[in-house]
């Protein structure tokens, strides 16, 4: 293809992108018509046209966008058409919703058009009948490859590796090696790494692409593979897998069995995905949504949001019940009452975010029983420090509203008291919770709400009621 050609396909691929989405990144509406009169009409061709242009995370996008009916009769339309790697890019409830109005020989054939690990990522959420019926319509090598996979744990490198990868044995020359690539048509569409096997498929090393190209051809493998340090085992956590992506900046992965044979590889592409799942994950839980996800029904979205709600509002009896106990001091004093969700609210705010910093460090494996101690000497100085700088504000604001110097001092003193247990309260949690085996993303939101709520509310109240019966 020479320049002006060039020229023209990028030009036209432009042309079609600004068709199909607006400036601000979101599907046309008129798009988004055309796709449903195509539809509703029936006209395949015409359907099968307008969704060409679209690569399978776009055509993701489009079908989350559409009606659930439409997205069925969409994919049911397309038939072979359809790219069903786009079914990846999608949340679980929509992919199930269409791969269940689907019949087994149709997701079979388009399974067999899939890389593993993303045929893998379908058949996972189907039931263990559907998942026989559909392997049984496989040949024989695909399904002895997939079935290897999905029998991995979930969440698992094994799980995510493709099963499919270049190995050669490593008295190959590197113009053989050249050669088995150029003819052979049983590879992955695209790799970086050629792994270097023994006889038994013991992994013994890797060559990287482009130091194989720059070699001349007679050189042996063996002679400028390098050892792989950085193997994954097949039954480590995918997000275990993802820190070491992360930290030796790998592009590709070897992922071997227990008995250190090759079985796959994990690829940039899929440790991208982990990444983003698992902070999403962590995300949701800090705020108590579980799994949730947008194309849950409302009765879903429900059930998943009730757990926590309710143990939110035990805790804020518990709250309550503090407040009770000073009912009489409030009662005397009407400001008090005024002032004190200011105490409580400062210190939440605090310590979420110390809670936020060490459940993510946690995460990341960054924050360890190593570096614990000096994490909480930091958190408890900022703690400190922000509690004076807003006592201050906070005293100043209370004796000039209410004209009551006292009742200053006893605001910026419950401030700066609330502050300083925030803090502890926002590391200490998440690293005790981890230490006991319980998830602190999930947890600990709501014993940091409630440590600071009940230390709020005690100082603020208790200071007051001992300094105003002096």
């Amino acid at each position: 293809m020479d320049e002006t050609q060039t020229q023209q396909a990028e030009s036209s691929n432009d042309t079609a992108y600004a068709d199909i989405y607006s400036e601000d990144g979101s599907i046309r509406a008129d798009y988004l018509d055309r796709i449903d009169r195509f539809i509703e009409e029936e006209d395949v061709e015409a359907l099968a046209e307008a969704v060409a242009p679209l690569h399978e995370s776009e055509l993701g996008d489009l079908i989350e966008t559409l009606e659930a009916g439409s997205r069925r009769q969409l994919v049911l339309l397309l038939g072979d058409r359809f790219d069903f790697s786009a079914l990846t890019e999608v949340d679980e409830g929509i992919r199930l919703d269409i791969i269940d109005a689907l019949p087994n020989d149709q997701i079979a054939v388009a399974g067999q058009a899939l890389d593993s690990d993303d045929a893998v990522y379908i058949l996972e959420d189907l039931g263990e009948e559907d998942q026989a019926e559909i392997l049984a319509k496989l040949p024989f090598t695909e399904r002895i490859r997939l079935r290897r996979s999905l029998d991995y744990p979930e969440e698992s490198a094994g799980r995510r590796m493709q099963t499919e990868f270049v190995a050669v044995p490593p008295y190959w020359s590197v113009g053989q090696t050249i050669d088995y690539l150029r003819d052979s048509e049983d590879l992955p569409d695209s790799f970086a790494q050629i792994f270097v096997i023994d006889p038994t498929f013991h992994l013994v090393g890797a060559v990287d692409l482009d130091r194989l190209l720059r070699t001349p051809r007679p050189v042996k493998v063996e002679e400028i593979m390098h050892e792989t340090r950085h193997a994954i085992p097949a039954e480590m956590d995918q997000e275990e897998a993802a820190q070491i992506f992360e930290q030796y900046d790998l592009l590709s992965a070897a992922v071997v069995d227990e008995n250190e044979r090759l079985v796959g590889g994990l690829t940039i592409d899929d440790v991208v995905d982990v990444i983003q799942e698992e902070a999403e994950e962590d995300l949701k839980r800090l705020g108590g949504v579980g799994d949730e996800e947008l194309s849950d029904s409302v009765l879903e979205t429900t059930k998943s949001r009730f757990t926590w709600l309710l143990i939110n509002l035990a805790t804020a009896v518990m709250a309550s019940f503090v407040i009770g106990l000073f009912d009489a001091t409030i009662s005397q004093m009407v400001a008090l009452a005024v002032l004190m969700p200011i105490v409580a609210s400062m210190g939440g705010n605090a310590g979420t975010q110390t809670m936020t910093v060490a459940v993510r460090a946690l995460a990341t494996r960054e924050l360890s029983i190593y570096n614990a101690a000096r994490i909480i000497r930091r958190e408890l100085t900022v703690g400190f420090i922000n509690g004076i700088v807003f006592a201050i504000v906070m005293g100043v604001v209370a004796s000039l509203w209410f004209g009551d110097f006292a009742l200053g001092c006893v605001i910026a003193t419950a401030m700066v008291i609330n502050m300083v247990c925030a803090a502890l309260a926002g590391i200490f949690i998440p690293l005790m919770l981890d230490r006991f085996g319980a998830d602190p993303a999930i947890a600990s939101s709501v014993f940091v709400t409630t440590v600071t709520d009940i230390v709020g509310f005690f100082a603020f109240l208790g200071l007051a009621a001992w300094w105003f019966s002096i």
